[in-house]
């Protein structure tokens, strides 16, 4: 299978879809890195809609069939619950994968291309970054409710479509591996790093030991909980409709939650190298808390909640060590705008992981405050 750089002719991309539409015209869509995203305009007895098409990047989804069967079940159990529940909104509240003639929530092209449809959720738009608290909050709230949508999944486990992904021991083993090839010579530079990752690393296996002993219990996980995979209503700015599900599997909804802290509660950008003011923001973290518990709090046991405010540390701790991984690996996996850059956002985190240590305490008094 191949992922090309020229343009599709998005006319016969729809004819492998049950559209029951007429294709009227096509462009790119979005500011998304991996797949290609184009949205089209169709003409359905006289009524115009939209759709996106998009073409699954299997260079980065080596199983797109399998991650293609998680989204089917995910969206389809979504989808039910909404209508049982009566929702007025229920279709734009949740993806819905159009069929193709198969009946498969995906077709190939010609050129063995993965493709996918979903109808355009229509008055709602996505947000690169978190510019206020309401925006926390309805974010942390679309990823609650996606995650109570699915926390009643039957049938088989869903696909690991990539493995181990925030299974932090194994981010840790694979550290371990780099410091110990130390294959462009960069290890003996990394002494203060390497030894803030070993001097936590009992609490890499925390949340996985939880998970092993049935303490916690396995969940139906986003796990990519950035603002800009949920889209908002433009004039109601309400939490409308998560997406983006590729990296949907087997995990624990603190992932979830920790990765919204990582991202949306620090006072710096990612890379940042000036960290003298790097510090949490708790105003932040309590409208992620409001916001999530606000949805979640129904069906998460209380050694899940006990652990929201860890959560946000130990997620920011597995990014560093990822990115510190990879510069002592010569930076083969992130994509870097200059040398040190991996260094950088490794030491960024690592600085966050300190700020969060700091504040656990009133992070914890505001969950337990939004629990109760």
């Amino acid at each position: 299978m191949t992922h090309p750089s020229t343009a599709p002719n998005l006319s016969e991309i729809a004819t492998l879809f049950d559209l029951r539409a007429d294709f009227v015209h096509g462009s790119a869509y979005g500011s998304g890195h991996i797949n290609d995203t184009y949205c089209g305009t169709f003409d359905q007895a006289g009524q115009r809609l939209r759709y996106i098409l998009q073409r699954i990047n299997t260079n980065v989804f080596k199983t797109p069939f399998e991650l293609m069967d998680n989204v089917a079940r995910v969206t389809r159990h979504a989808l039910a619950r909404l209508l049982e529940e009566g929702h007025p909104e229920a279709h734009r509240r949740t993806l819905t994968c159009i069929p193709a003639h198969d009946g498969k929530p995906y077709a190939c092209d010609a050129q063995g291309n993965v493709w996918r449809v979903y109808p355009f959720i229509e008055r709602a738009r996505g947000y690169d970054e978190i510019e206020t608290n309401e925006q926390a909050y309805q974010a942390a709230k679309a990823f609650g409710n996606f995650q109570k949508l699915t926390a009643d999944l039957g049938g088989a486990r869903l696909h690991e479509t990539i493995p181990q992904f925030h299974h932090t021991p194994t981010r840790l083993a694979a550290l371990r591996a780099a410091i110990d090839a130390d294959a462009c010579n960069r290890a003996a530079g990394l002494q203060p790093e390497i030894a803030f990752v070993l001097a936590r690393a009992a609490d890499c296996s925390r949340i996985s030991d939880l998970i092993a002993s049935g303490t916690i219990p396995e969940r139906v996980t986003h796990n990519d909980t950035k603002l800009n995979n949920v889209l908002l209503d433009d004039v109601t700015a309400e939490g409308v409709c998560v997406i983006d599900l590729d990296t949907t599997m087997p995990g624990s909804a603190l992932y979830d939650f920790g990765d919204m802290v990582r991202t949306a509660t620090p006072t710096n950008r990612e890379d940042e190298v000036d960290l003298s003011r790097l510090d949490v923001r708790l105003d932040r973290f309590e409208a992620l808390v409001r916001g999530y518990l606000g949805a979640a709090k129904t069906f998460l046991n209380p050694a899940e909640i006990a652990h929201l405010a860890f959560a946000g540390k130990l997620l920011t701790l597995e990014c560093g060590i990822r990115f510190l991984t990879d510069y002592l690996q010569g930076d083969i996996y992130f994509k870097i705008k200059h040398p040190a850059h991996n260094l950088d956002r490794c030491r960024n985190q690592f600085g966050f992981v300190a700020a969060l240590e700091a504040k656990l305490e009133p992070m914890e008094q505001i969950v337990a405050t939004h629990a109760g």
